[in-house]
């Protein structure tokens, strides 16, 4: 697909009365974590050439509205200043590819790298709103305009005075994006702008207690304030704590930290007998290279 630009794009950042005077459902986008990791590895694979990638989104709508955004592929195109094209075939195949392996997931939209959108975005979405209705347009900023990386989305609606179309109005929505704790201390060190060295099991347990333990004393502070009478109290954030209360083990603090210290002892122990593993394989590799070259 190849097709010239002359639209006029208005991106709003937050949801407005436009919004609903264009048709323009105000939707809310949760995107699970590897989706930003593979749009991130398509654009250092990116060609020299290439300022910026794109990729379909695949998914779910989900019963309350939220677009539910769970994997991706790129997708290859060229770009000017003035046209777009889209390779449609690759695009149909990969899709084709990725129901064998799960049909339940369909295309809920687009991605591309960079800050905000631009009048090839706008062709881009309109080839995507062929595709699906009301596409997600989702922005990563790869470059770190901000000190690290902006993630965004938005949907799409035409202004148009009679037959006219005048405008592209990208509208952008709530993200949520959902990662489990391992999956958050990766995603720390991806939007870091220079980082020493990644970090290992241990030290990635030392980051998961140390935050632990902040988001306890914030629960500390909670209630006392709450005791003190200085905050209203909330009985949904009660509920919550009550329930985090209640399941804990209710065993003695000795022999809390004898089944702490066993468990921590068990993973050393496996960490200790794969690097042993690893060592081993080198050795015979190398050995089994020395008998071939004699």
């Amino acid at each position: 697909m190849a097709a010239a630009s002359d639209h006029t794009v208005l991106q709003f950042v937050a949801p407005s009365s436009t919004a609903s005077a264009t048709n323009t459902t105000v939707l809310t986008a949760r995107i699970h974590p590897l989706v930003i990791f593979n749009v991130c590895d398509c654009f250092v694979r990116r060609p020299d050439s290439a300022e910026r990638v794109i990729g379909t989104l695949l998914g779910s709508i989900l019963p309350d509205g939220t677009v539910d955004i769970r994997n991706s592929y790129a997708v290859p195109h060229n770009e000017s200043s003035d046209q777009v094209a889209v390779d449609i075939d690759y695009h149909h195949n990969m899709l084709a590819s990725h129901l064998k392996v799960n049909p339940k997931e369909i295309i809920v939209g687009w991605y591309s790298t960079g800050a905000g959108v631009n009048g090839g975005s706008a062709l881009i979405h309109d080839f995507y709103a062929r595709e699906v209705t009301n596409p997600i347009h989702l922005t990563v900023d790869t470059g770190f305009t901000n000190g690290e990386g902006t993630i965004k989305a938005f949907v799409s609606s035409n202004l148009s005075l009679g037959d006219r179309q005048l405008a592209a109005q990208f509208q952008e929505i709530p993200v949520d994006l959902r990662m489990v704790d391992a999956e958050r201390v990766g995603f720390d060190v991806l939007k870091a702008t220079a980082v020493d060295k990644l970090p290992n099991d241990l030290e990635g347990m030392e980051l998961t207690m140390e935050r632990l333990l902040t988001l306890i004393n914030d629960v500390y502070k909670y209630v006392d304030s709450v005791v003190e009478g200085q905050t209203d109290p909330d009985n949904n954030i009660g509920r919550v704590i009550a329930d985090a209360v209640a399941s804990l083990p209710k065993l003695p603090p000795q022999v809390f930290d004898n089944l702490v210290n066993d468990s921590l002892q068990d993973q050393l122990l496996l960490l200790y007998l794969s690097s042993i593993t690893r060592t081993q394989l080198s050795l015979a590799e190398k050995l089994n290279t020395a008998a071939q070259m004699l």
